[in-house]
């Protein structure tokens, strides 16, 4: 005879590989690199720093 399984602890399981395969596709989909990071960081630093040296004094 074959053991029997909890039917919760079934559930569950296949459920949390469920969550943990959708975590990974959205990792592939939206997920940035460090150096993706790194430099839309710059390019935002860059543009203020652009913006603020064109201010005029009031």
């Amino acid at each position: 005879m074959s053991q029997p399984i909890n039917l919760n602890k079934a559930r569950k399981a296949r459920d949390r590989a469920a969550r943990r395969a959708q975590a990974d596709e959205n990792a592939l989909r939206f997920g940035r690199s460090k150096a993706e990071k790194e430099a839309a960081r710059k390019s935002a630093a860059q543009a203020k720093a652009t913006l603020d040296a064109h201010k005029r004094e009031t």
